[in-house]
């Protein structure tokens, strides 16, 4: 029988006025936040890229599982094989696999299937999900609520990549498989996101885009 451990949650209660700046300023820092597809081949410590990692890895998770892993790419070579799958995929969905509406809502965004951010920015974070863990004995063990668990981290993946002055991207090549293939995972583990990271190009650009405002995105029930 397992025994139920308990520690004391000691965060202290801070006043309303500090509640709202915190709040505030948390707000005004994420709202600045946008996907960033030009990137800067300048150098990030792997020490930087490590926290940010555990920083997402410390997002809540079904029954405590942690049903994620983190492959963090600076290798140049394998950054090269990722980029000619994740083009040959795009190019397949540029070319008969995506609907036209869905060719229509991406034209703001000027993309095509090449992802030169893939090669160019200095790391490459793939966050893979685990169905469930093989124990030392090859015993399989289930994990829970893999989906929402790993869409969790990934949330706090990015913050902790905005905080810390760097910029990044969701990438998301359909059919993933290949990233399996290439980083020689093993079954239990399939592909969630692809994040480039790193610095911003000098004279960069981004869309100009609005996003919903609370009363779009907000229901209230007081």
């Amino acid at each position: 029988m397992n025994e139920k451990k308990f520690i004391a949650y000691s965060r202290p209660i801070i006043s309303e006025d500090e509640l709202k700046n915190k709040t505030t300023a948390c707000f005004q820092l994420m709202n600045e936040r946008r996907s960033v597809r030009e990137f800067s081949d300048k150098k990030v410590p792997k020490e930087v890229i490590e926290q940010i990692i555990m920083t997402a890895s410390s997002a809540p998770s079904g029954a405590h599982k942690q049903p994620w892993i983190f492959c963090a790419v600076s290798d140049t070579e394998t950054k090269k094989q990722i980029r000619e799958a994740a083009e040959k995929e795009e190019f397949e969905n540029y070319h008969g696999r995506m609907s036209e509406e869905w060719l229509k809502d991406l034209e703001k965004f000027d993309t095509d299937w090449v992802k030169e951010f893939i090669t160019k920015a200095p790391w490459l974070i793939v966050i893979f999900k685990k169905s469930y863990d093989v124990l030392p004995d090859g015993t399989k063990t289930k994990n829970y609520y893999v989906q929402e668990s790993v869409g969790i981290a990934a949330g706090f993946l990015i913050s902790a990549i905005h905080q810390a002055g760097l910029v990044t991207l969701t990438h998301t090549p359909s059919p993933m498989n290949f990233l399996q293939e290439i980083l020689k995972r093993p079954e239990n583990e399939k592909p969630f996101l692809l994040l480039p990271v790193g610095f911003p190009a000098e004279n960069c650009i981004v869309p100009e885009l609005k996003r919903k405002s609370s009363g779009e995105v907000i229901v209230f029930f007081e």
